[in-house]
Parts: C-alpha cells; sequence; structure tokens
C-alpha cells in the first residue's frame, strides 16, 4: 500500500520566515519576466521592428546569460549570494525601467532595445548560479527537495500565467504597461532579498576568481554523476527539445490547424508541471538522483508524437507528462548538487552545470530549420526523440548515477 504524505510535511518548507519572504519575490519576478517577453516582442513590432530585429533583441538577451554565467558562479561564492542577487535586481528593475520610459516617451531605436535587453541577461546570468548556493542557507538539508519544488512551482506557474496575462494587458494597456510591471516585480524580489538575513560567508583570502573558476572546475568533474547529467541534458536540447519548441509551431500550423493547438500544447506542458511540482513537495527519494534522470524520460514523448503527426490532444498529453517530469527532474537534481556539493562552491558548479546543459540550445535553434529542410521535420524530429531516449536510459544505468543518495549533511 502506497504511503501517503500528509499535508502539513508538503508545505511544512513554508515555516521559514526567509524562505517564505524570498518566495514571494522571486515568484513575482518570475511572473513579471513570463509577461516581458510576450510584451517585448509586440514593443519591437509596434516601433517598426522586423522579424530580424526582434531576433537581435532576444539574442541580445541570451548571450550574455551564456558568456557571463561562469563569471556570476563566481561573484556569488566569493561576495555572497544575496548581495549577488540584489544587484541582479537592480540592474534588471533599472533596465526594464528605462525601456518603460523610452517606450512611454516615443518610438526607441532597436539599438536601444538590445543594450537593455542585454542588462537584463548580465542580471539573469548573476542571479541564477546564486540561487542554488542561497537555496542551501535558507532551508536545512532535509528540506532542500522541497525549497527546490516549491522554486519550480512558482516558475510554471508563472509560465502559465505570465503570457495570458500580458496578453490581456498589451491589448489594454500597451507593451510600455507590462514592461512597467516587470520593472517593479524585480524590485520586489530585491525587497524581499533585503529583508533575507544570512550569516556572513567566511572570507576566501588570497584567491583570485580564476583560481575559484578552477577550483569550481574541479568539483564539477570530479563527481562523474553531475557531468553525466549535465552531458544527458545538453544532447537532449540540441537534438530533441530545442528542435520541438522551433518547429512545434511549424507543424502546428501546417497540420494541426495553427496557433491555438500550439498554444494548448505548450499549456498542458505548463500544467503537467504544476502537478508535477505539487507532488513533489514533502518528497525524500532515498535515490534523488535516478528518481530525477528517470522523471526526465518525459520529455522525448511530445516530440516524438509530433513526429508522428499524431492530433493535438495525444502530443498535449504527452507534453503533460513531459511537463511534470520536468518538475520531478528539477528539485531532486538540484537537491543532490546542493546535499553532495561542498556549500562555498554551489553557485559555481552550477554555473558550470547550467552551461553545459543549456548552451546547446542556440546551436539547436540556428541549426534545426536548415536541417529539417534537408531531411523533413518528422525524421529529425523521430531521431531525436529516440537518441533522447536512448541517452536517458543510458543515464540510469551509470552506477553514480544510481548511487547517490539522500543525505542530511552537507558537503563532500
Amino acid at each position: 500500500m502506497r504511503r501517503r504524505i500528509p499535508r502539513p510535511r508538503r508545505l511544512q518548507v513554508l515555516r521559514h520566515g526567509d524562505l517564505r519572504r524570498f518566495t514571494i519575490g522571486y515568484t513575482a519576478s518570475k511572473l513579471g519576466t513570463a509577461m516581458a517577453s510576450i510584451a517585448l516582442a509586440f514593443a519591437v513590432l509596434d516601433v517598426g521592428g522586423s522579424a530580424a530585429d526582434l531576433g537581435y533583441v532576444f539574442a541580445s538577451g541570451i548571450v550574455p546569460q551564456v558568456a557571463l554565467m561562469l563569471g556570476g558562479g563566481v561573484l556569488a561564492d566569493r561576495l555572497g549570494r544575496r548581495r549577488i542577487m540584489l544587484g541582479a535586481d537592480v540592474l534588471r528593475t533599472t533596465c526594464q525601467a528605462v525601456l518603460t520610459g523610452l517606450l512611454f516617451a516615443g518610438h526607441p531605436p532597436i539599438w536601444a532595445f538590445c543594450v537593455l535587453a542585454g542588462g537584463v541577461g548580465v542580471g539573469d546570468a548573476l542571479f541564477s548560479p546564486a540561487l542554488s548556493g542561497l537555496t542551501v542557507e535558507l532551508v536545512p538539508p532535509d528540506e532542500l527537495g522541497d525549497a527546490n519544488a516549491l522554486f519550480g512551482l512558482a516558475r510554471s506557474v508563472a509560465s502559465v500565467a505570465g503570457p495570458a496575462l500580458a496578453g490581456i494587458l498589451v491589448a489594454a494597456a500597451g507593451p510600455a504597461a507590462v514592461l512597467a510591471f516587470d520593472a517593479a516585480s524585480y524590485a520586489l524580489s530585491a525587497l524581499a532579498l533585503t529583508s533575507v538575513r544570512l550569516p556572513a560567508l567566511p572570507a576566501k583570502g588570497g584567491h583570485t576568481m580564476l583560481s575559484d573558476l578552477a577550483d569550481g572546475w574541479a568539483a564539477f568533474r570530479s563527481r562523474t554523476w553531475l557531468w553525466v547529467t549535465t552531458a544527458q541534458f545538453s544532447l537532449l536540447n540540441l537534438v530533441a527539445w530545442g528542435p520541438f519548441l522551433l518547429l512545434g509551431p511549424v507543424l502546428a500550423r501546417s497540420y494541426l490547424g495553427g496557433a491555438a493547438a500550439w498554444g494548448a500544447i505548450m499549456a498542458a506542458f505548463g500544467a503537467g508541471s504544476i502537478a508535477g511540482g505539487l507532488v513533489a513537495l514533502g518528497r525524500r527519494p532515498k535515490r534523488p538522483l535516478l528518481v530525477a534522470v528517470v522523471a526526465s524520460l518525459g520529455y522525448p514523448a511530445p516530440v516524438a508524437l509530433l513526429a508522428l503527426h499524431a492530433p493535438t490532444w495525444e502530443i498535449a498529453v504527452a507534453a503533460a507528462v513531459a511537463g511534470v517530469g520536468s518538475a520531478g527532474f528539477n528539485p531532486f537534481w538540484a537537491a543532490a548538487l546542493q546535499q553532495q556539493v561542498p556549500a562555498d562552491a554551489q553557485a559555481r558548479v552550477f554555473a558550470f552545470s547550467i552551461v553545459g546543459s543549456y548552451s546547446a540550445g542556440p546551436v539547436a535553434f540556428a541549426a534545426a530549420g536548415p536541417v529539417a529542410a534537408i531531411v523533413g521535420a518528422p525524421l529529425l524530429l523521430g531521431i531525436g526523440a529516440g537518441v533522447a531516449a536512448a541517452a536517458g536510459a543510458a543515464v540510469i544505468a551509470v552506477p553514480a548515477v544510481r548511487a547517490v543518495r539522500w543525505r542530511p549533511a552537507l558537503g563532500a
């Protein structure tokens, strides 16, 4: 008989005041970010920008994240996670507030969009790796999975609600109003961070940033389970998930009926991730990394069904399964990292993994279209789904992955 988790245990992590206050600000900023991506696109088009201009603006936000993420991890471990995250929020608030002002004042040039999107990207590169380390400081080791699941749930809710709210507000008040909300959401996140009280980090004495980066790399590569799962997700993004996100709208228009079908599929993914986040709360799997990798096997399902020209409802169901898998992978993989890696190296090690996992995404976006034009989108997606599934199964077979156990003590 399956043991049920008492409801109070699912929400027990919220008894920590610092975590509770930070989560409010974090959720607000994620909602603002999800809304801003829609508003930014319409703002560029409203000032006469082309599709190419929009690509430049979006790339301006992504490039700094890839280029500066490792440096952000080093700074977070050297100077303190809260301090770096505060700086990131102030930078993002300022950039979005300036863009809002420019839009209210007139028609800003495309280069201004690019510069300010780049500033937000720099803030993201500083904030993201620091979050993993901050989580370790906010809750006891045994509740790391719950804190990660809570943050994942916040992101999932924002990803579903944000675009819908943005569409309504852009139509009613224009893109500038939504970007103003995003600026305010970052300010709220900064305010929440100021209320967090953490012990001071020990002095680093004598270490350079380059040596800190080298130490982070050594901590990353010495853990087989960590670089293996990073390689798994890099391959997944390159051959399956990246092409799915790029070619999905194209195939939806050609045989599923258009944007409404693709919107339903993406909404199903978001709904699945919300459901998975709720299920993950309160769980303490004995083998968190094994559970995480098994959960990741949901990703290839919607890719394969899209390759087979399945109907919308079947792909949507598979997308919901992938969403549940995403919510199952993220908190337990992060908990494994936070429990197995020394606390003073958290941000650097996390940054190496994120850069390794997601740097293949832009390559997939650039290459999937031309490759699909040669071999056909269904074949490309079918091969990608098969490779991703095989990679996940291979990672499950790695002894180091199965050996990671839930542990209450930090450090290795």
